[in-house]
């Protein structure tokens, strides 16, 4: 009877502790899919503003409401990636928009980045010595 009571101890403490990883790794997979959703939204906010100022880095935080009371936030920069070799205005060009996103983990901080490429037109400003 001891026997049978000491293994089934030693096996419930395996199971305990396997539950507690489990919990643990499934908390971490909740966090990273609302920062992958997070980072999307912006992410797309990003490619459809053609207003966002070009090489000034962008920055900002999420409510806790949006992150399930994790301290969260983003920072971004669009830049040009690739010109035409003459710059007239209405030509097509490329921008790279890279985004960060960041969040505590306990007191820890973690990122994720996502990159991605735009069409874009030139505009009279953005031609140097041009007037508009």
């Amino acid at each position: 009877m001891i026997v049978a009571t000491l293994i089934m101890a030693i096996a419930i403490t395996g199971l305990l502790s396997g539950i507690s990883g489990a919990t643990r790794n499934a908390a971490r997979l909740r966090e990273y899919d609302r920062v992958v959703q997070l980072a999307r939204l912006r992410m797309d906010d990003l490619l459809v503003d053609y207003r966002a100022p070009r090489n000034v880095v962008l920055e900002g935080g999420y409510d806790p409401s949006l992150t399930g009371g994790m301290q969260a936030g983003w920072r971004a920069q669009v830049t040009p990636f690739e010109r035409p070799a003459v710059l007239t205005p209405g030509a097509l060009a490329l921008e790279q928009i890279k985004l960060e996103i960041w969040w505590m983990s306990g007191s820890q901080r973690r990122t994720f980045a996502l990159e991605s490429l735009r069409k874009t037109r030139i505009t009279p400003e953005d031609i140097p010595g041009a007037t508009p």
